[in-house]
């Protein structure tokens, strides 16, 4: 994975992964965004996470994106396309996006936890990405601080009271 400058282009998508993210925290959803271009840099899928929506496991805003992609160009090899996504790629998400043959990964934050984007281009599979990470990092960080704060604060206020 490379940490790359914040070029024109990088920014201006991660920009619109990022109003995607804003939607999800305004909907109760772990604020991520990812949107998808092709090699055209025409916008192909603008998605956000839909975990709480959908009740689905799976419903990650990569995972949306590349659901989305994959319908409008009628194809599942999303060959050409770059995602960017405002947090680094989980496990799922990257052994999803090396099956999809997507050939450039650019996220925003990093996810020391549950982040994998070193998946994408391990030299293990049939299938490497190209990964750039640190894009608009800050606000996408900010982002994501910002819902958990709120949430931690919500869950005070209402007294925990879960049976885990």
């Amino acid at each position: 994975m490379n940490r790359i400058p914040n070029d024109t282009d990088h920014v201006f998508w991660m920009t619109k992964a990022l109003e995607s993210a804003q939607e999800a925290f305004e909907r109760g959803e772990v604020p991520v965004g990812c949107v998808i271009v092709d090699q055209s840099k025409c916008l192909v899928a603008q998605t956000y996470n839909l975990r709480e929506s959908l009740q689905d496991p799976t419903a990650h805003a990569e995972m949306m994106a590349m659901r989305r992609a994959a319908s409008v160009l009628k194809n599942w090899r999303l060959l050409g396309c770059t995602l960017y996504v405002t947090l680094e790629p989980c496990l799922m998400c990257s052994g999803a996006l090396i099956l999809s043959r997507i050939p450039q990964v650019v996220y925003g934050a990093f996810d020391v936890k549950k982040g994998s984007a070193d998946f994408l281009n391990s030299g293990h599979f049939n299938h490497t990405c190209h990964v750039l990470g640190g894009v608009l990092e800050g606000p996408c960080q900010e982002l994501l601080k910002s819902f958990f704060k709120q949430r931690r604060g919500d869950l005070k206020r209402q007294g925990s009271g879960a049976c885990f």
